[in-house]
């Protein structure tokens, strides 16, 4: 096998070795099947088995309770920035309230506000969205369609840790990029939705965990490729699914179950790398700049910046030999980004952690 080095990127982003090897040994004939999975009909006895186990195991992972419907779809999280407002906002007379805590909050926003009132609730922008606010900052209309928030912003770095309070307002929630990353009181939740391809899967295939009266809520007149609705009545097989990433989401979410052992678990390695990274840039004498505020730091995405730029030509360079990749932050940002989903080796993020210290001491 090729040699595989550890990949920083944000999305898409590095899977579990094991998931993909299983993929591997099966992509040319499933066995009992004697055709590939890139080949099989989305309706087939043998695709049914697939997303009906791929919905189990996200059930269980999650304890997703009755009352839930989960769906998989296309078009990534953009798609869904404006699948919400089209089925909980249009012609329901009542605004949408956004919490936006960067950049892809920010996307999500005008899409709502193609389709109704949407307000800002709070908005991190005075300090370059280094943290989330607390519940005492939000101003939120009791009477919204729903609340929407970002639960990891993957190009500052900062996360959500809990829920905030909403009230009776339904919870909406962009989680693409630290889906499964812990457990989640899915009950505080109306929508979860994730793209698959920085902690689930490939990319093409959407999950949504969507609450039964927010499915009923979808306009007749919508489009059914739009409508809630219609997608959770088809169970996600209304049109041609994207049978090949949500084959990889069961192989992803098996290894979660099986090899991990569950998201409390996951949730405790995932603290135990960031904890990695954070205690070399707190311990770096102001050397390494966080971006995040440390009560908002992310779990997924560490963020931060170097003296200067030919600084960070010479640690990408150092990196680069050290076969630690994709590290460059966003240009909005700056500096350096390191994503470290669920799949990311602890042997990755150990071997940074070591090469930043010795940059630090060598350069600092």
């Amino acid at each position: 096998m090729e040699k595989r080095v550890f990949d920083f990127s944000p999305g898409p982003a590095v899977l579990p070795v094991s998931a993909l090897q299983e993929a591997q040994r099966n992509l040319v004939a499933m066995p009992g099947v004697g055709i590939s999975i890139l080949e099989i009909s989305h309706r087939s006895a043998t695709f049914t088995e697939i997303i009906e186990k791929t919905e189990a195991n996200l059930r269980k992972l999650l304890n997703i309770p009755e009352g839930y419907q989960v769906l998989f779809l296309q078009g990534g999280a953009h798609l869904q920035f404006a699948m919400v407002p089209m089925n909980l906002l249009r012609g329901k007379g009542k605004s949408a309230d956004f919490v936006v805590t960067g950049t892809w909050g920010k996307k999500a926003l005008p899409e709502a506000q193609r389709e109704g009132k949407a307000r800002v609730a709070w908005d991190g922008k005075a300090t370059n969205f280094s943290r989330v606010p607390k519940d005492s900052e939000l101003d939120l209309d009791k009477d919204a369609a729903y609340v929407h928030i970002t639960s990891n912003e993957t190009i500052q770095g900062v996360q959500f840790q809990t829920e905030p309070a909403v009230g009776n307002v339904p919870l909406v929630c962009d989680s693409s990029s630290d889906f499964l990353h812990r457990p989640l009181p899915v009950d505080k939740y109306g929508i979860i939705y994730a793209c698959a391809q920085k902690n689930l899967g490939p990319a093409g295939v959407t999950v949504v965990v969507i609450r039964d009266d927010l499915v009923a809520q979808s306009p007749e007149e919508l489009s059914p490729m739009l409508n809630y609705k219609v997608m959770a009545e088809g169970k996600s097989l209304y049109n041609t699914a994207p049978t090949f990433g949500i084959y990889m989401v069961k192989l992803v979410t098996d290894w979660l179950l099986n090899d991990i052992g569950g998201l409390d678990k996951m949730h405790a390695i995932n603290k135990q790398k960031a904890n990695l990274l954070y205690d070399v840039i707190d311990g770096s004498s102001g050397f390494y700049d966080g971006h995040a505020e440390p009560a908002s730091r992310s779990l997924m995405n560490v963020t931060f910046r170097l003296p200067d730029p030919e600084m960070e030509k010479k640690f990408v360079d150092g990196a680069a030999k050290r076969d630690l990749h994709s590290l460059k932050g966003h240009r909005s940002v700056g500096g350096f980004r390191a994503s470290i989903y669920n799949a990311m080796p602890m042997e990755g993020v150990e071997r940074l952690a070591e090469f930043m210290t010795e940059f630090a001491k060598q350069n600092g």
